[in-house]
């Protein structure tokens, strides 16, 4: 007997077939039970009359647990009266293939009957919302397409060590491990490794790969365990060629997933994927700063960077003046930089930070690849240059200008679907207190 995926039984009506999938809901009354089933593409009714012919199944459904797994064959028939879709199944056959325990430890239909770090310690049973599916459908669509843009653009995918040697970042963030006897870390980024690439002569590449920091913080944006996507190309003439590679990129994405998954969004959620046709906003840290002084009375004590309050209101300064939810901050002080962004003659660094919705999800840059002012500027960071001698090595002999970006996967998701934490749009979430599931 045919196996059918609930989601094409239309294509069945009148024919014997057979589903599976997870028990969502019984109802056992007095002449017929009524059961609903989900296998992950959609839900469909089994309808069993209590009779002596039907005794053995009538004794399976009323001993059913919800989340139990179960094989159904049986007719597929078109019935506009019953909700799930206007089709039922009348079984001829019901094995149980797995028993689920009674009670379950979180309410799988409704999140806010249980708090977050519960549902996080079942995540298995809270991936189960029909949400999360949706979630993680789009999740695939964005890495899809995002693929398409670097695929159709001639990138070259690279897998960058996630074992180092040496951090791309600070040291003290790094997760410290033994070697063999040696001290390695496992990577923050693959920053010098994509800039390993442009030595190479690989021109454009794009990695999407997991990274670790080990940063003790507990907000909802952060976690020590992220997916990082990452792009570098070269032969640019300036950071506004990595500003406009990103930016292209991005609308590339989320107009393919607004053509594909926008309806069932907003279905499902209740938001619209973010209108990307007109052009992200740019502007310098200072007319940032001067913006939000005088349009919002508010100036922060910093002066290097962005605070969280400050990319909030900027961020609503564009909606409101460009009807943007993207903006790029460019020219930060080299004091708020690493050692390999390009400084520009005033002193600034060649470099931005794209925000989405109130929150920072790129820093991009110029990349120095002249060594002699690569080395300089280690040295001004009061970093010793014999302790990146590997890194060193790829400016000696010959690297053309070039730039790219890092951006978390889980960040750009939660954005686009405005949730309130990283957790939520981690598939498995890792921060300080949490190492298990």
């Amino acid at each position: 007997m045919k196996h059918v995926l609930i989601k094409e039984l239309t294509n069945y009506y009148g024919q014997n077939i057979m589903v599976q999938g997870f028990v969502d809901n019984v109802r056992d009354l007095q002449y017929v039970q009524f059961l609903i089933l989900k296998d992950g593409t959609g839900k469909v009714q089994i309808t069993i009359e209590k009779n002596d012919s039907n005794k053995n199944l009538n004794e399976i459904v009323s001993n059913l647990t919800l989340e139990s797994t179960i094989i159904v064959e049986g007719q597929i028939l078109e019935n506009e009266k019953v909700k799930q879709g206007g089709k039922e199944i009348i079984p001829t056959n019901i094995k149980v293939t797995s028993v689920s325990l009674p009670e379950l430890p979180i309410d799988i239909k409704d999140k806010d009957k249980a708090l977050r770090e519960t549902r996080l310690d079942y995540r298995f049973l809270d991936l189960r919302r029909e949400e999360n599916k949706l979630f993680f459908k789009c999740q695939t669509t964005v890495l899809q397409a995002m693929r398409e843009y670097w695929n159709n653009n001639d990138y070259i995918e690279i897998m960058s060590p996630k074992i180092t040697g040496a951090s791309a970042e600070s040291g003290a963030e790094v997760f410290k491990l033994d070697y063999f006897g040696q001290s390695a870390c496992l990577s923050q980024s693959p920053q010098f490794y994509k800039q390993m690439a442009m030595a190479s002569g690989f021109n454009k590449v794009f990695e999407i790969g997991q990274a670790f920091r080990a940063e003790n913080s507990h907000t909802s944006y952060h976690a020590t365990e992220i997916a990082m996507i990452d792009a570098e190309i070269s032969w640019i003439n300036g950071v506004e060629d990595v500003m406009d590679m990103e930016e292209a990129w991005i609308k590339y994405f989320m107009t393919k997933l607004k053509d594909i998954h926008g309806q069932e969004i907003k279905e499902v959620f209740n938001i619209d994927v973010s209108d990307v046709t007109a052009p992200f906003p740019r502007i310098t840290l200072a007319e940032c700063k001067k913006i939000i002084k005088e349009t919002y009375n508010f100036e922060s004590d910093r002066q290097d960077d962005l605070d969280r309050k400050e990319e909030e209101l900027i961020c609503k300064w564009a909606k409101e003046k460009y009807n943007s939810d993207f903006i790029f901050i460019t020219k930060f002080p080299f004091s708020a930089r690493p050692f390999y962004h390009m400084i520009d003659e005033n002193g600034l660094s060649n470099s931005y930070d794209l925000l989405f919705k109130g929150l920072e999800i790129t820093t991009g840059a110029q990349r120095e690849h002249r060594y002699d002012i690569l080395k300089h500027q280690i040295i001004e960071k009061g970093i010793n240059p014999d302790t990146l001698d590997f890194y060193l090595d790829f400016f000696k002999y010959g690297c053309p200008p070039h730039g790219g970006f890092g951006a978390g996967l889980s960040r750009i998701m939660m954005l686009i679907f405005n949730m309130d934490n990283i957790r939520e749009a981690t598939y498995i979430y890792r921060g300080p207190t949490r190492l298990n599931p």
